[in-house]
């Protein structure tokens, strides 16, 4: 008896055309494959390597994965990672930074400090120091400090001037000899530059009642009272 091959006239092809093995490589398949893995959501080194299984277990037989693009993948496997990590790190180096900066607030609270501002909250049984800042020689710089009423009571005059602060001393005193009230005034410094007067920035005391700490890693804000908020980069002078 004769036995006769019946196959050989298939090809390999032919016959997984018929078995029930199934590829799924269309753009449908990757993006149901995608949607399984990452639910919708940023994808991850896990959701990335569930991808790479499933691609790997559903691949052509007949045009399996170049070994180059598998090695490609590997590397941004492997890329993934690493940032995965680095932002890891930079989260927990972020977090030390918010509690730094929280003790470095709670050390300045009741703290007395010197900043750029035209008021100031003073008690005038003591006397006020502040600067002017000078962009360059002038004569003369006079220095005029007014109530909360607009009205001004005092005019110190400093004469010339050379460039950078000029510091001043306030007695709490007005123009007659008299203690003023204590509260908020208002300080106008100006110099004259070429016969006109220009307005020049004092710096003041303030006391810091409390401190506002960014969330997002923002300079940290002192609060004055009475007076507002400052970042703390424009603070010229921390005193006790």
């Amino acid at each position: 008896m004769s036995v006769t091959d019946t196959t050989s006239s298939l090809s390999l092809k032919d016959i997984l055309a018929n078995s029930s093995i199934k590829t799924n490589t269309s753009a449908d398949g990757l993006a149901s494959a995608t949607n399984s893995a990452t639910g919708n959501k940023s994808l991850g080194k896990d959701a990335f390597l569930q991808l790479l299984v499933t691609q790997l277990k559903n691949q052509n037989p007949l045009e399996p994965q170049d070994n180059g693009a598998f090695v490609a993948q590997l590397a941004q496997f492997s890329s993934l990672e690493g940032i995965t990590t680095l932002n890891s790190t930079v989260s927990g180096i972020a977090g030390n930074y918010n509690s730094s900066q929280a003790l470095q607030a709670s050390s300045l609270v009741g703290r007395s400090v010197i900043a750029p501002g035209d008021k100031a909250v003073v008690d005038t049984a003591k006397s006020l120091n502040g600067t002017i800042a000078v962009p360059a020689s002038a004569d003369p710089v006079s220095l005029k400090i007014t109530d909360t009423d607009g009205k001004v009571i005092r005019t110190i005059n400093l004469g010339s001037q050379q460039a950078g602060n000029a510091s001043f001393i306030w007695d709490g005193k007005n123009d007659a000899g008299e203690v003023a009230k204590a509260g908020t005034y208002t300080f106008n410094a100006t110099a004259t530059y070429d016969g006109k007067a220009t307005s020049l920035v004092t710096n003041l005391p303030a006391t810091v009642s409390s401190v506002t700490i960014s969330q997002t890693g923002g300079e940290l804000m002192l609060n004055l009272a009475g007076l507002g908020s400052i970042a703390l980069s424009k603070v010229q002078t921390i005193g006790m």
